[in-house]
């Protein structure tokens, strides 16, 4: 197939680039900047330039596409609602302009938009996403890609963890190991009971191309690794990298010693990915995240 992927030069769609291109695959790569034409050219994709707010390159380069795959997100935590109506409306463009087509979309989503759930159970692909969870600004994404199956597309959605793990990680972990440094110690927030789930970027990758390839429309894809790793774990694997005390932060202190990730620290969000590798046949086969941390990747000559 010949894919167009948008974020293609990021952390996840680097990965999801040479995981398709391995596969025989040819890529067809959002490059918004010279220097992300210079990595999709140096790892043999084609270049399409563009952002996901110019629609009309967005439609040119779907309508020359055998597939999509967008991994692309704006990530600006100060204004959420601005990032997630940019989302939509790339959505919504290439739905228009595959519809009835019969060909994959996959689009990126989270797990932590069913955060949360009764008893604390592991949640599963057949899961609704909840507009009241940390994850909501990815909700309506969800609901606009899944109905598309409806209009003879073959769109599916994938749910990532809280952590996508490996070198050059510049999301929540790395933040934590910052904020341990600049604070002295690696905390917690309160029992640390909450779970995070994780996986290897590599390990994702492969589920967006397994999605693409036989992925059925209308269904959520669990990249899951790490089914639920507690956050005091994670702490302590940062602290012992670090030669840190770990200590636990009260729930009201929060927001006050980890700024903006707070909220997300807090949440308990473990799921499982079983359906996804029944669907797929699909099986992570990466290091976990607390041995990513435990091989001092993440810490370089800054430990």
């Amino acid at each position: 197939m010949r894919v167009f992927v948008t974020g293609a030069t990021g952390f996840v769609g680097t990965a999801v680039v040479q995981e398709l291109l391995a596969a025989g695959h040819q890529v067809l790569g959002l490059a918004r900047s010279e220097e992300a034409v210079a990595k999709l050219t140096a790892a043999g994709a084609e270049v399409h330039r563009g952002t996901l707010e110019d629609l009309d390159r967005l439609r040119e380069a779907a309508l020359a596409a055998d597939g999509i795959i967008h991994t692309a997100f704006i990530h600006d935590f100060s204004n959420m609602a601005a990032s997630a109506a940019t989302d939509q409306t790339a959505i919504t463009t290439f739905i228009e302009a595959l519809a009835g087509t019969g060909k994959p979309l996959v689009v990126t989503s989270g797990i932590a938009t069913i955060g949360g759930l009764e008893g604390g159970r592991l949640g599963t692909e057949k899961d609704a996403p909840n507009p009241e969870t940390p994850g909501r600004h990815r909700v309506r994404s969800e609901e606009i890609t899944l109905a598309a199956a409806a209009r003879g597309l073959r769109a599916s959605v994938v749910r990532l963890p809280t952590s996508v793990h490996d070198k050059d990680d510049h999301g929540f972990v790395p933040a934590l190991i910052n904020i341990a440094r600049k604070k002295g110690v690696s905390a917690y927030i309160g029992e640390g009971r909450n779970r995070w789930p994780a996986v290897h970027r590599l390990d994702a990758a492969r589920v967006y191309r397994l999605a693409l390839e036989k992925g059925a429309a209308g269904t959520r894809f669990h990249a899951i690794g790490d089914e639920g790793i507690p956050t005091r774990d994670i702490a302590a694997a940062i602290g012992k990298q670090l030669g840190l005390p770990v200590v636990s932060i009260p729930p009201a202190e929060a927001a006050d010693h980890f700024s903006w990730l707070g909220h997300f620290f807090a949440v308990d969000c473990p799921a499982s990915g079983t359906l996804t590798q029944e669907w797929l046949g699909w099986q992570p086969v990466h290091p976990g995240l607390i041995e990513d941390l435990s091989n001092g990747s993440y810490f370089g000559d800054g430990k």
